[in-house]
């Protein structure tokens, strides 16, 4: 990789038509230009909870991995995200020992960022990859590009026009018993939606909430668990 440009997290978008899919959206440090990368499901489950600091009763995949680096005096020191010629993002592990001497490891795109979520641990990427696949928000397609929108991937679509999708609204919240539907099937990027979770949980304290948060990810719901924690700190940075 010839010159690097530092990218940091910025969140995780969900793709409202093709079920499952999500995109983490990254940002140049010294820049606006954004990169879309697609994941799965659990690999965004294990960044959310690590960005909403859930604590999980058993590691996750992710949190056992940094316990065996961990364990052998390793350090992630930093990833650098690549494209293959296929299209799709990889990355590349760059593990430090004791002696400071860095080892390349092959990785998904995914399992590095969760990764290195985990350790602070910088995320590079090459000019050519910004300029390839790197978008400034809501920029639109220009002409010039020769590209069109239906020809756009996944991921770019879902950052270039993240309001296109259908909303969800939320119904019939009554009460706590009936929160874990409610998460389920709402919209999480949909404000009216936040509006309305929000209005319904100003009925109960931080404490009443955080105990719902340690049920859910004690059942294992954590994705239901960051969602809530992600709610109950909108609602106290609005405080």
């Amino acid at each position: 990789m010839k010159k690097r440009h530092r990218l940091r997290l910025v969140g995780i978008t969900y793709n409202q038509i093709e079920s499952g899919v999500y995109a983490v959206i990254l940002e140049e440090v010294y820049g606006e230009r954004r990169l879309p990368i697609v994941i799965g499901y659990a690999e965004a489950q294990a960044i959310e909870c690590k960005l909403q600091d859930v604590k999980t009763p058993r590691p996750l995949t992710h949190d056992l991995m940094k316990s065996i680096l961990d364990s052998f005096a390793l350090n992630l020191h930093a990833i650098e995200i690549y494209k293959l010629p296929t299209g799709v993002f990889a990355a590349d592990l760059l593990i430090e020992d004791s002696s400071g001497n860095l080892r390349r490891i092959d990785s998904r795109s995914s399992d590095a960022l969760a990764l290195a979520i985990r350790y602070d641990a910088p995320i590079y990427t090459s000019s050519e990859v910004l300029e390839e696949s790197g978008f400034s928000p809501r920029r639109p397609v220009a002409k010039e590009e020769k590209k069109e929108t239906e020809e756009l991937s996944v991921g770019e679509r879902m950052l270039m026009y993240p309001d296109s999708e259908p909303q969800g609204r939320i119904r019939n919240i009554s009460d706590l018993s009936n929160l874990e539907e409610v998460l389920e099937n709402e919209n999480p990027f949909d404000e009216d939606s936040d509006k309305e979770i929000l209005d319904f949980l100003s009925n109960y304290s931080d404490k009443e909430i955080e105990q719902e948060i340690s049920k859910f990810a004690s059942e294992e719901k954590y994705e239901i668990a960051a969602r809530l924690k992600s709610l109950l700190k909108k609602r106290n940075q609005r405080e």
